[in-house]
């Protein structure tokens, strides 16, 4: 049983979805294992995780606006706006969604579905840094 880890990075440039899924495919393949369990976590509590569909650019506009009708930006109710308007909206928006995913490593493959992608789900509407760790476990 082996263990590696590292660290990605991924530059948003405000609200959004971001793919990852190349990065973290490659840096698996990279790894030379063939079984396991990659476990991803995002280090921040504005920003989130999300698999979702890769293939149609609607869905993840559609995400968007639904999160937008969902938890609003400015909304009277929050007293935590020390960062803005968008402050306390994003950290709903994170605690809604997931901040870890684990996806099984089966015959060297993110055992993912035809239409599956890994996103970077930020939530802050000006541009952040974000590091998402990957840790694969397996052999």
């Amino acid at each position: 049983m082996r263990q590696l880890t590292t660290k990605l990075k991924c530059n948003t440039r405000g609200r959004g979805l971001y793919d990852i899924t190349q990065e973290v495919t490659r840096w698996v393949a990279a790894s030379g294992m063939s079984t396991g369990l990659l476990t991803l976590y995002i280090q921040h509590t504005s920003a989130s995780l999300m698999i979702n569909e890769n293939y149609d650019p609607d869905v993840l506009t559609d995400m968007q606006a639904f999160f937008d009708r969902l938890v609003p930006d400015g909304d009277p109710m929050f007293i935590h706006t020390a960062e803005g308007r968008d402050d306390m909206p994003a950290h709903v928006r994170s605690a809604l969604t997931q901040v870890n995913l684990s996806i099984p490593l089966i015959d060297s493959k993110l055992a993912l579905g035809i239409w599956q992608g890994l996103f970077v789900f930020e939530h802050r509407l000006h541009p952040y840094t974000r590091h998402v760790v990957l840790h694969l476990l397996g052999g």
